[in-house]
């Protein structure tokens, strides 16, 4: 065969190839151009700048910034390092995109430092640990506070007390390690000291007192005990299935608040919009009934103010992402048509 009849195959194949290197065939794929962003770390006090951080992608996140900025200036560790747009105004969190704060290809941010920092599932392991392990050494007499070395024998309402704080505790180590989303990964080391301070010390309270050998049953003996061990336990499973529902919800603007499902703790969702909190008072509350105690009852009553800030201040953020309208609006923050 002639090296004449070979050519018209390879000049249909080349012709071809001309054609849809060109565009000439089907449709062209046009990628979009990255406008990248440039951002002027500046001195907070000065005004000066600090850094240059250049060529960040609008989807990097504020944490990926620290750590480019930790690579540029090397004594600004990411942990320690709070970033905001205004010198006076809120942190960035370090899942912020920085597209949502750009206003142009150029962003001024100001660093400071934060001291330093712990993660926020060191912090609740901590408070949560021990307390359980400081109330178990009262209950076991272990740590020779008592004169009687544990020889008098104990009211049934004392293993009531331990097994319900006991319980209590280990549902929250528990929900810390496999339920909850802890976001915004660091917390300054004095919120820890002051959380650990306030769970240790009460705890060693009520220990003492609960657990000593003059200790006294409630009034009303069976007829208290028993219906606040009743109702202790379901606001305790209230509690785990709510927070169950909050690792599964995703918060968006469209699916702002849980959907109560067929799980009857849930439905408390179409009342108020924490009822984690809710469930929380009310565990809290009938342990107080339950021991019939001083200590008990003061810290009932502080975690119950604590957690009404808290809801009151998630009540009015969602009010605020629902414009103050919705069926949200008809929610109260942590105890139904009250508060």
């Amino acid at each position: 065969m002639s090296p004449a009849k070979r050519d018209p195959p390879r000049t249909f194949l080349s012709f071809s190839q001309l054609l849809l290197n060109s565009g000439g065939l089907g449709p062209q794929l046009h990628r979009p151009k990255v406008s990248y962003i440039e951002v002027a770390i500046l001195d907070r006090q000065t005004g000066r700048p600090v850094s240059v951080i250049d060529k960040v992608h609008p989807s990097s996140t504020v944490l990926d910034l620290k750590n480019r900025f930790h690579k540029a200036c090397p004594g600004w560790c990411p942990s320690r390092t709070g970033l905001r747009t205004d010198p006076n105004g809120p942190f960035l969190p370090d899942t912020c995109v920085m597209e949502t704060i750009a206003t142009s290809s150029l962003v001024s941010v100001y660093p400071t430092d934060l001291g330093r920092q712990v993660g926020w599932t060191a912090v609740f392991l901590s408070q949560y640990f021990g307390p359980l392990l400081i109330y178990l050494l009262f209950y076991l007499r272990l740590s020779n506070v008592y004169d009687d070395n544990g020889k008098s024998r104990r009211p049934l309402v004392v293993h009531l007390a331990c097994f319900c704080h006991s319980l209590h505790y280990v549902k929250h180590l528990l929900e810390t390690l496999f339920v909850h989303k802890l976001c915004d990964g660091y917390t300054p080391l004095r919120n820890l000291l002051k959380g650990c301070a306030f769970y240790w010390g009460f705890t060693a309270w009520l220990g003492y007192y609960i657990n000593h050998p003059l200790y006294t049953p409630p009034y009303y003996a069976n007829k208290q005990m028993i219906p606040s061990l009743v109702w202790f336990l379901f606001c305790e499973a209230g509690n785990f299935y709510i927070n169950i529902a909050l690792a599964r919800h995703n918060h968006t603007v469209e699916a702002l608040y849980p959907v109560p499902t067929c799980n009857p703790f849930t439905w408390l969702f179409k009342l108020v919009h924490c009822p984690q909190y809710t469930y929380e008072i009310g565990a809290w509350l009938s342990l107080a009934v339950m021991t019939q105690t001083v200590p008990v009852a003061v810290f009932a009553v502080l975690v119950s103010v604590q957690m009404v800030l808290w809801a009151r201040k998630r009540h009015r953020k969602y009010l605020r992402r629902r414009n103050g309208g919705g069926e949200g609006s008809r929610r109260a923050a942590i105890i139904p048509f009250i508060l």
